[in-house]
């Protein structure tokens, strides 16, 4: 999957002092791509949207 044109966004939970960053794009239909901020050529993670909406939705469930 070619994500060089991806726009990438930050989660909201990432610590502002550059570590533990998380981003997500969701410009592509039926999956989102998640990757390490500080490793941003390191490939993605390409994850079904369906489980990836259910992940977030368990996540909010337990805040």
């Amino acid at each position: 999957m070619e994500l060089s044109d991806a726009r990438w966004r930050k989660s909201s939970y990432s610590n502002t002092n550059g570590g533990a960053c998380v981003e997500i794009t969701e410009d592509f239909p039926g999956v989102v791509p998640v990757r390490d901020s500080k490793i941003p050529h390191a490939p993605a993670l390409v994850i079904p949207a369906t489980a990836w909406n259910a992940f977030v939705a368990t996540l909010k469930a337990r805040a």
